[in-house]
């Protein structure tokens, strides 16, 4: 998808939960995640925030939280106002990435479906910058695309994510394309590196808490 193409950012709130298996309840778990350590009235840090679909989740969750939401691109950012509706008081939006975010430090931050558009050396340094943001011992929360490097293995999994894709819904020549997208565009990390990739960021207890066929997520906790 081009977030810059009008139509497509329109179409935006259909794909995640046809393509992301359990992604209501992944939005919601990290709610639940990030509220066992922010406090009713903290602030978060949203990177990847364009659609508006995370943030709305979790202003609807938690009426104290303010949020600082960051998105490389304008027009999913105005979708992100829409969606949010009279919610959107409580955001304040920055149109770039981590190094446009305020230096915080906050409360609590996440970043969903976003790291795995970024290599491995530009995703430790948004994990760094992402680190930097958050006060000690404050809970981070990823998730994306997070496969075996093997071709075998990667292959297998990415073709049951595009079966669960059409499974939902999603035509059959969509979800194949989608495999081979993925498969030769997007620079994917196996769960081990990605793991490594937070540590290496300055996050400690690293804890797997979602896996959906070619998707998972971790919480961590910055380091003090």
């Amino acid at each position: 998808m081009s977030f810059s193409d009008p139509q497509a950012v329109a179409r935006y709130a259909e794909g995640p939960a046809r393509q992301v298996p359990g992604f209501h309840a992944l939005q919601r778990m990290t709610a639940l995640l990030l509220a066992e350590s922010v406090p009713a009235e903290g602030t978060v840090l949203v990177l990847g925030a364009g659609g508006g679909l995370e943030l709305k989740v979790f202003a609807d969750a938690q009426p104290g939280w303010r949020f600082i939401g960051v998105d490389p691109s304008a027009e999913m950012l105005d979708l992100a106002r829409s969606t949010l509706g009279p919610l959107v008081s409580r955001v304040e939006f920055v149109e770039g990435v981590i190094d446009a975010a305020p230096i915080g430090p906050f409360d609590g931050a996440t970043c969903l479906l976003t790291l795995h558009f970024l290599p491995a050396h530009e995703r430790l340094h948004t994990l760094r910058g992402l680190a930097r943001r958050l006060k000690p011992g404050a809970p981070l929360v990823v998730a994306h695309h997070s496969v075996p490097q093997d071709e075998e293995g990667k292959m297998r999994w990415l073709r049951r994510y595009a079966a669960f894709a059409f499974a939902s819904g999603a035509g059959s020549h969509d979800a194949s394309r989608a495999v081979e997208a993925i498969a030769t565009r997007l620079p994917t990390l196996s769960p081990e590196q990605d793991a490594e990739l937070l540590r290496e960021a300055g996050f400690d207890d690293i804890e797997l808490f979602y896996a959906g066929f070619t998707f998972k997520g971790w919480v961590a906790s910055r380091r003090p």
